[in-house]
């Protein structure tokens, strides 16, 4: 048996020798490929398990010398790595905490790492002196992390997003361009797995119920998104209409310090950033702040955001505080609100019709970030349904039932939904659209045949996508496709 963890206290930098150690790779998506490609190059004893993996990924696993195993079966899988007797193992952040690969290193005591844990050993690959802004939440981490990033490339700072953001955050530390300050988005099943790292500025910009089966329970999922802060050097960003966010920042160990910084939609306090009628102003990152304020922009700084809800409004609050503790000057995060696109199927005018708003927020995977895009508008066609991941979704449906003109339920969980409105909103027209082909053209019809001229046919789906799309990007396309075909004129 290896002899497990005897080297990798040793092992904290790009330098360190990193070949006497074998390490077990689990999944082989672009976060397992990237772990196996930097270990290879490194010189680790390495072995690749997975469920799948792309005929062009395993060509090149070839060609780099790295051995793995792809089998449908867990315990296939799991024997194999038995074989391997690996020090350590990466896993991707999609393997659950209950797998049975991830039961056995935990009995075995074999450390569990994920990217993020050797990202953070590995990121003086171009020298010292690279620094990492976090972000977490159950929403908005995208938005917030691409703001950041363009805030922070605006300043002249050499600056990325990356991590659950879709750029493995490997490739950014062996990337030539030398980036100076890594916009790090992290996911509740990273932080779940986190070793330590030291953040130059952490946010968490909210917590609600989410992912609640993969963590096993709300207190698990929070203490996850509260690992974000721990170690934080500098400033802890933090949700002043959330009282989870500023309770996780209380309860973390920090470095001596760093700061408490609230950002919000209201007029900020000192020590805080948000909103004065239509001005974004900073009261944290200035000298004066007990009695100044300094103007970030205004409303019509943010015209290319499209539609401006309560949600976006503070995801460009967090994104400005977190800019902002690294530096960024004003007149630079102006300049980057200026000319920022939102992705696409984030509260997207998709199409307007007959004086029916087309609204596509395929993002909306859980019920929090339904809620932000519901409380957006005043009379709405609802549709939702999916994957509801263990979140049951009746107070959703009782908050917002006085607003629904109607509502259309796609996907798996469809009965539990439809049980909910009978019983909250009995009086409500509740369209149910049965498995088949074409579910999202049969959806957006039934909702148009709902929706009155001033509504607002809303795609916010509150629940994950894969019972019946690839993902959450296929779903809100497929909507898009949907409502070109009712005639209304694409935005």
């Amino acid at each position: 048996m290896a002899n497990h963890g005897a080297d990798l206290q040793q092992l904290t930098s790009w330098s360190s020798d990193w070949s006497k150690i074998r390490v077990g790779v689990v999944g082989l998506g672009k976060t397992g490929f990237s772990v196996a490609d930097t270990l290879a190059e490194l010189g680790s004893k390495l072995l690749v398990v997975s469920e799948s993996g792309s005929a062009e990924t395993l060509d090149i696993l070839d060609v780099l010398g790295v051995e793995y195993v792809i089998d449908k079966n867990p315990e296939a899988l799991q024997g194999s790595l038995g074989a391997f007797d690996p020090d350590l193992l990466i896993v991707s952040p999609g393997v659950e905490p209950s797998s049975l690969i991830v039961a056995e290193a935990n009995s075995l005591g074999i450390p569990v790492w994920t990217d993020i844990d050797l990202a953070w050993r590995l990121k003086d690959r171009f020298g010292p002196g690279q620094e990492w802004i976090c972000i977490t939440g159950t929403n908005g981490k995208t938005t917030t992390t691409e703001i950041t990033e363009a805030m922070l490339q605006e300043a002249g700072f050499r600056a990325v997003a990356c991590g659950n953001i879709g750029t493995p955050i490997l490739d950014c530390i062996r990337d030539p361009a030398e980036f100076e300050v890594l916009v790090v988005e992290l996911s509740s099943f990273q932080l779940h797995y986190l070793d330590s790292i030291e953040p130059f500025s952490a946010a968490v910009l909210n917590v609600a119920n989410d992912h609640l089966d993969w963590h096993g329970g709300f207190e698990k999922y929070r203490a996850a998104k509260g690992r974000m802060y721990e170690n934080t050097k500098v400033s802890c960003i933090y949700n002043l209409e959330d009282k989870t966010t500023e309770e996780l920042v209380q309860a973390a160990d920090v470095k001596d310090g760093a700061r408490a910084i609230g950002f919000g939609l209201g007029s900020p306090a000192r020590s805080n950033i948000g909103f004065v009628e239509d001005l974004l102003v900073d009261r944290a990152f200035l000298d004066e702040r007990a009695d100044q304020a300094l103007e970030i922009a205004n409303l019509d700084d943010l015209a290319s955001f499209g539609v401006l809800t309560p949600h976006l409004l503070s995801n460009i609050a967090a994104a400005t505080a977190l800019a902002r503790s690294f530096g960024a000057k004003p007149e630079a995060c102006r300049a980057a609100l200026r000319k920022f696109k939102i992705s696409a199927h984030r509260i997207e005018l998709v199409a307007e019709l007959a004086g029916v708003r087309y609204i596509n927020d395929s993002k909306a995977t859980n019920a929090h970030a339904a809620q932000a895009s519901l409380g957006s508008f005043d009379s709405v066609v609802w549709i939702l349904g999916g994957l509801l991941k263990g979140v049951d979704i009746s107070e959703l449906i009782g908050q917002f039932a006085p607003r629904l003109r109607g509502a259309v339920i796609i996907g798996q969980d469809r009965a539990e939904i439809r049980n909910a409105f009978a019983l909250l909103a009995p009086k409500l027209a509740v369209t149910e659209i049965e498995e088949g082909d074409q579910v999202m053209q049969r959806a957006v019809i039934a909702a148009a045949s709902l929706a009155q001229s001033g509504d607002v046919v809303l795609l916010a789906p509150a629940a994950a996508s894969m019972d019946q799309f690839f993902n959450y990007q296929e779903r809100g396309e497929m909507f898009k496709a949907a409502v070109g075909k009712l005639g209304g004129e694409s935005r």
